[in-house]
Order: structure tokens, then sequence, then C-alpha cells
């Protein structure tokens, strides 16, 4: 029990570490670029609500050790706060583009990474892979909101997908099945934040950042539609009792 204890202190020290690089990077940002109310306010929300639930879901877990992958998605997430304190400033006064645009691209950059760690070090958990999901799934939602404010609100549809299908699923419980491994599915859910960062980068004309946003948002519908189909037509699907063999039964009594 003692040796659990030591286990969870620990693990609520990385959380904790976690938040106070956060702090340090809204900080920076606050010296560097002079950040507003706004900014400053959502960043100290998206640090507080990340160390809340990280801890508690770290706790839950039961994890001997944080582990690397899941720091290198804790970097990721705190990068992620950085861009999303910059897109609420943006609402605000006129953002640091390429500020944002640098933050982004990292964390899109160590997307891969955090994987890669978890499969060589032998560390991979049920708790990283929702971590990372769950970091992703955000910092789509909020390159959603600040392309929205350019191209128009449709854009929102990028990032609220996931959270409509999770919201669903609470519904149809169907939705909740395991899904089979998918590359086209990890294809276009990593095409998702290249294409909103090209987009807010402002670096083409209009109709070709419109263009790659309604690619994305096409693409994405399609590999919602095709998972929803498959889940659906296997809900459906009567479960078969498996029926023991005569010979096997006589094998066993051997």
């Amino acid at each position: 029990m003692a040796l659990n204890n030591t286990y969870d202190a620990r693990l609520q020290q990385e959380t904790a570490v976690g938040a106070a690089v956060q702090l340090l990077l809204l900080a920076l940002l606050g010296s560097a670029i002079g950040l507003g109310p706004v900014g400053w306010l959502t960043g100290l929300v998206f640090a507080f609500a990340t160390w809340a639930v990280l801890s508690r879901a770290v706790h839950r877990s039961r994890l001997r050790s944080f582990g690397p992958a899941n720091r290198v998605t804790l970097g990721r997430a705190t990068l992620v706060g950085g861009v999303t304190a910059l897109v609420a400033d943006s609402f605000e006064s006129a953002p640091p583009v390429t500020l944002l645009v640098a933050l982004t691209a990292v964390a899109l950059l160590l997307d891969g990474v955090d994987g890669k760690v978890a499969r060589r070090t032998g560390t991979s958990s049920a708790l990283g892979a929702r971590f990372d999901m769950e970091v992703d799934a955000f910092l789509i939602l909020v390159l959603s909101v600040y392309v929205s404010t350019r191209l128009g609100p449709w854009v929102l549809l990028i990032g609220g997908m996931r959270y409509a299908f999770v919201a669903a699923a609470r519904v149809a419980p169907w939705l909740t099945a395991p899904l089979p491994p998918s590359f086209a599915r990890k294809t276009v859910a990593a095409i998702q934040g290249v294409c909103l960062l090209v987009a807010g980068a402002e670096l083409l004309p209009r109709p070709a950042n419109l263009a790659v946003v309604l690619l994305a948002l096409g693409s994405l519908v399609w590999s919602f539609g095709r998972d929803v189909a498959w889940l659906w037509r296997n809900a459906r699907k009567p479960v078969e009792v498996p029926v023991e063999q005569p010979q096997l039964l006589e094998l066993a009594a051997r």
C-alpha cells in the first residue's frame, strides 16, 4: 500500500510539473507579445483543467511510472495550451501569426513521436493512448475556432465532429464498439491539423485556403461516415454462441 502511494505521489509530481511549465509558457508569451486578459484567463483555465483531469486519470490508472511517451504528450499539451491562449487573445487583438504557427507546427510534429517512444520503450498504456487522442482533438478544435473567424463558422464542424460523435455514443452505445485499425483513418486525422495550419498561416490566397479546409472537412466526413456505417452493420449482426464439437469433447476427456 505504501509503495502504491509512493508511485502515485511521483505521478502527481509529473502532472504538477506539467502545469508549472504551462504557466511558464504563458508568462513567456505575455512578456513577448503582451498577452491580454482573455488570453491569460483561457491559458490558466486550460492549465488547471489539464492538471486536474490528468491527475485524476493517473491516480485511477495505477501506473507505476508516468513514462517518457506521456512526458512527450504532456509537452505537446503545453504547446496546445499556448496555442489556445493565443487564439483566445486573437478575439481582442491581432494575433502573432508567426508565433501561433510555430507552436502549432511543433505540436503537430511531435504527434507521431510519443507513439514511437511508447512502442520502443515498452510503455504503451490505455492512459497514454487516450491522453494523446484528447490532446490531438483539442488542438484541432482550437485551430477550427481560429480558422472559422476567417473562413466562416462552418469550419467548426471539423473540430466539433469528434465531440459530437462522443456525445452521440452516450445515446447510441453501439458507437462505442472498438474499430479495426485503419491507415486511412489515421491519415485523415493527421491531415486535419496540417490543413487548418496552412489555412491559419494565411500564406495562400483565400480561395486556396477555402479549398484546403473543404478538403479536410470532406475527408473527415467520409472517415466518420465509413466508421459509423461499419459500427452499424456489426451492431446488427447476431451474436453467435460457439458450439463445442463432439470430437473436441472426446479429446478433452482423454
